[in-house]
């Protein structure tokens, strides 16, 4: 399966976007409005500067306080993205977020953000292939 087939799969497609020098409690708060994890940091929504998580922020409270949240997303921010395109495989895909320990990847082609998957995503799909293949096979044992 390639990354396309994901995305043609999701509900929305769009990607959630703040643009940089977004201070930290406002990125807070459309993550928690929007019931996400991630939102990609972007000026124009298409290139895609840098990844902030909930996670981001939640050590950044921890190490130092409250005091971060009117800092911008460009301090904490993920800027060395690791991103795929659509003709990738899916497993490739999982394989890198797994190793990178990150849940969120954006998809770019030709320097343009076209999507955004997550590891939900991409395992929601292989257990989707595999009931297809379970099927196929048990309709083939019995003759179907």
């Amino acid at each position: 399966m390639q990354v396309h087939h994901i995305l043609k799969s999701k509900a929305n497609d769009a990607v959630v976007t703040v643009a940089s020098g977004t201070s930290i409690s406002e990125a807070a708060k459309v993550l928690a409005e929007k019931r996400i994890g991630t939102v990609v940091i972007s000026n124009d929504g298409v290139e895609a500067l840098g990844i902030l998580s909930e996670r981001d922020i939640v050590r950044e409270l921890a190490a130092r306080g409250a005091g971060c949240l009117s800092e911008t997303v460009d301090t904490y921010m993920t800027s060395k993205l690791v991103t795929c395109q659509r003709n990738n495989d899916a497993d490739d895909v999982l394989a890198k977020m797994t190793e990178g320990r990150f849940r969120h990847m954006p998809v770019v082609e030709d320097g343009k953000m076209i999507g955004l998957i997550t590891l939900g995503d991409v395992v929601k799909a292989r257990l989707n292939e595999l009931a297809m293949e379970k099927n196929a096979l048990e309709g083939m044992i019995m003759g179907h």
